[in-house]
């Protein structure tokens, strides 16, 4: 089972985190680190593994590794599950930033 969806970068960001989806349902995703060295695409791996709860090994870029436009495969779940799981902490971000 793997899941491949598509992501939106904004590097050297104040913070990393989630920052919602396009109208497409690209995800967008904010990472501190600059995108020098591949440091942008291990922040972007390192965020996606933590949100979704599985091992960084599991999570990789297979498509844009120069651009903000990617393509991020994880394996052991499905589309479903990754939807799912980045759908909650969408909505655990969205209640945090209401309080």
């Amino acid at each position: 089972m793997t899941a491949r969806f598509a992501v939106r970068v904004h590097p050297g960001a104040a913070l990393d985190g989630l920052a919602g989806r396009l109208a497409d349902g690209t995800l967008r995703l904010r990472v501190r680190a600059v995108p020098e060295g591949g440091r942008a695409n291990r922040a972007v791996t390192d965020l996606l593994a933590g949100l979704l709860g599985v091992p960084r090994g599991r999570v990789s870029v297979v498509r844009g590794p120069g651009s903000r436009a990617k393509v991020v495969e994880v394996e052991g779940l499905s589309k479903v599950d990754v939807n799912r799981r980045i759908d909650e902490a969408l909505r655990q971000r969205e209640r945090a930033d209401g309080e």
